[in-house]
């Protein structure tokens, strides 16, 4: 990355912390968190809408330095829908220089085929009952490897025989670690499951860590 680059981008950061990674094959581990204000997507679960608006500007020093203060390699960027604003790639790049394992949580509806190769992609794939079904760009499949992942996050038995559907059409579990996420308040992860137990699915259950923990709390 060119200096000028560096210095010229800036972002809208909804909040930038430190907590547990709840999702994903890292969960777990002690990461910092940096959510990207705005999301063209308007799904029926999301439990983010306060990054759609709002957050304050910050050029990649300030987001470099406050990443830094925090003993951890793990760095999970995330939103809102984080590759909306165009300095996200820059910002990737810049953390993978600086010798981060770095994640990225994104919507599967924007291209990622310009996605630094050392960054893990955890795409999320959307339901019918998500109600952005039809924002899914089915290419980014292509550019999966099987250092990403794939995460679905399901609201009924109609949202999870549609995945089974889509994970066998394309191939999925063949390309990458698949998640299977219940919507909270709407599915029970035991229903669950008991549904990729009776189907022998190849897939992860994926419960949320961080609200066991925390409940819905901001920044955590």
């Amino acid at each position: 990355m060119s200096a000028s680059n560096a210095a010229s981008t800036s972002l809208r950061i909804s909040e930038i912390f430190y907590s547990l990674q709840g999702e994903s094959t890292r969960v777990g581990l002690p990461t910092v968190f940096i959510r990207l204000t705005g999301c063209p997507l308007r799904c029926t679960y999301c439990d983010t809408t306060y990054a759609f608006t709002g957050g304050t500007t910050q050029t990649l020093a300030e987001i470099m330095q406050q990443v830094a203060a925090h003993a951890t390699s793990y760095v999970c960027v995330t939103g809102g829908e984080p590759l909306a604003q165009k300095g996200c790639l820059t910002l990737l790049q810049a953390l993978c220089d600086a010798g981060y394992s770095v994640s990225l949580e994104t919507s599967g509806a924007l291209d990622v085929s310009a996605v630094d190769a050392r960054v893990s992609k955890v795409l999320d794939i959307k339901t019918p009952a998500s109600g952005e079904v039809e924002k899914n760009r089915w290419d980014n499949f292509a550019h999966l490897t099987t250092q990403d992942e794939i995460k679905i996050v399901l609201c009924n038995e109609a949202d999870y025989q549609w995945a089974k559907q889509v994970l066998q059409q394309h191939h999925l579990t063949e390309k990458c670690t698949v998640l299977l996420s219940p919507a909270q308040g709407q599915l029970e992860a035991r229903e669950l499951a008991e549904w990729i137990l009776r189907d022998q699915l190849h897939v992860r259950l994926q419960v949320q860590l961080h609200k066991l923990l925390w409940g819905n709390q901001q920044g955590k």
